[in-house]
């Protein structure tokens, strides 16, 4: 859903539940960006707990105007970051964040206050 090109904010975080501004439903997993946000959904581009968060998934943030960029690893911290996608990152000179969900749902909503903000959120596990 379009709410200007700001990043939205993440009204609340809980186990399997994220909730954003302008959208009606709660995402279990998501990719928000400036401009909006989606479910995101591994099957697309192969992302799992092993091997992790992939290139396409980050470079679809990228594609949506991204400048920093903030990823969570999960409440318990089990899904990996490869280091090819933070490799990818470091080249496109993209200020990355990884941090489990509650610590990086803080950082994304306080730097959505001022950048251009895109982030990946994996709610459970």
């Amino acid at each position: 859903m379009k709410i200007d090109n700001r990043s939205p904010r993440i009204n609340h975080v809980s186990w399997g539940r994220l909730e954003v501004e302008g959208e009606a439903e709660p995402y279990k997993d998501a990719q928000l960006f400036p401009g909006g946000s989606r479910e995101w959904n591994w099957r697309e581009t192969g992302t799992g707990h092993v091997p992790g968060i992939q290139i396409a998934d980050v470079q679809e943030l990228l594609d949506h105007g991204a400048k920093v960029v903030v990823l969570s690893r999960g409440m318990k911290k089990c899904l990996k970051v490869p280091a090819k996608t933070l490799n990818f990152l470091k080249e496109k000179q993209i200020e990355t964040h990884v941090l489990p969900t509650a610590e990086a749902v803080k950082l994304y909503n306080r730097l959505a206050e001022t950048s251009p903000v895109g982030g990946l959120f994996h709610t459970t596990c």
